[in-house]
């Protein structure tokens, strides 16, 4: 909502709200999802509810985000996030749509060795 509000001109750039956060890569969720006090400071929207389920198949009905610019090594992306929990997770769409891969063994995120220096999004 605040780019939008910055191209109609009525909000500076600098007016722009973010968080500079710290956030699990969770290969097991499809979504990425964001604490309620993080959506809350980004003045995020929620669009509608969707039924989640937790790794030990518990299901609730939680709140999804409008889109968020999300940045990663540098490689931005827009993602709708569930809200629920207290950490960030970033989801399996977030690092396709970024073209990023998970090394496991050393425990970090790199990008795809086939396009080092941009993200490729297969689109078939």
């Amino acid at each position: 909502m605040d780019q939008a509000m910055v191209r109609e001109g009525f909000k500076k750039p600098v007016e722009v709200r973010r968080q500079n956060m710290k956030a699990m890569v969770d290969t097991g969720a499809v979504n990425s999802v964001l604490p309620q006090f993080v959506a809350d400071a980004l003045g995020l929207a929620r669009v509608f509810r969707q039924v989640a389920q937790y790794a030990d198949g518990r299901l609730e009905e939680v709140d999804v985000t409008e889109p968020v610019l999300m940045e990663i090594l540098g490689r931005k992306v827009y993602e709708e996030c569930l809200v629920l929990g207290d950490e960030v997770l970033i989801g399996q769409t977030a690092l396709a749509k970024t073209d990023l891969h998970v090394d496991c063994r050393e425990g970090r995120v790199l990008p795809n060795p086939d396009h080092p220096n941009q993200p490729i999004i297969k689109i078939r």
